[in-house]
């Protein structure tokens, strides 16, 4: 009996950095795009498409320092026309807090992340973040924090005794967000509901990918799907329901 997550990987060596690259070919082919604003009904533990949260209701956690500087630089261009919550954040002290742990994560106004707007506000709902780099011609990615246009790919590294790495890009799962990832009502990336894009993903997130992998990776990726586009590929899971 076939799984139900079946998946199609391909993998290549790359000698000049001791790493192996595993992409997950059956996602980055698949059609998923991002339905924010057109239907999502967000990760919250029921469904909510009217609050436009999308997948920012628990706010933004960062990786390390230079992605924390990053956005903290950028959140000082936003205007109070391209940001909802701009005066509340200098009130709070920023838009930024730290846990007990020490982690830093945005903060958070009524149950989502700061830097969204709400759909109340005269500029429409949306990232702040988002918002202002589309308006000043600039990518999206370089303003917000890493997690937030890395979804929904998900880049993994291990390192063996001998110090060599394998790097595996693949879509990001439930399972990805801990243990309240299985909490959510829904998930982009195992509901057919996001699979109703034009073009493929790896395609449409070119830029994220490059930003992730390097451009020679993603070259040689591009090169390998080009040089079996007489051949089928495995469908995605959710494409595959729906077919049935």
């Amino acid at each position: 009996m076939e799984p139900e997550d079946l998946h199609e990987w391909v993998s290549f060596e790359d000698t000049d950095e001791e790493r192996t690259w595993v992409f997950d070919l059956t996602f980055l082919l698949s059609n998923w795009t991002c339905i924010y604003g057109r239907g999502c009904p967000g990760v919250l533990t029921g469904p909510a498409p009217e609050l436009e949260h999308g997948c920012c209701s628990y706010g933004a956690h960062f990786v390390g320092d230079e992605d924390l500087e990053a956005t903290l630089g950028y959140a000082e261009r936003l205007t109070e026309t391209q940001w909802q919550f701009k005066k509340l954040a200098a009130k709070r002290g920023g838009p930024t807090r730290v846990t007990q742990a020490g982690d830093h994560l945005t903060r958070l106004v009524d149950g989502a992340c700061i830097f969204l707007n709400r759909t109340n506000f005269d500029g429409g709902a949306g990232c702040a973040l988002h918002r202002a780099a589309v308006e000043h011609d600039e990518r999206p990615l370089d303003w917000k924090p890493d997690v937030c246009w890395q979804l929904p790919l998900r880049l993994s590294e291990e390192t063996d005794e001998h110090g060599y790495v394998t790097s595996t890009l693949r879509e990001w799962k439930r399972r990805d967000w801990g243990d309240g990832g299985q909490e959510f009502h829904w998930w982009c990336t195992d509901a057919g509901d996001a699979f109703i894009g034009a073009q493929a993903v790896y395609r449409v997130l070119a830029d994220e990918i490059v930003e992730m992998i390097g451009e020679v990776p993603y070259r040689q990726l591009c090169e390998h799907i080009e040089s079996r586009r007489a051949t089928q590929y495995l469908p995605h899971p959710m494409s595959r329901r729906q077919l049935q």
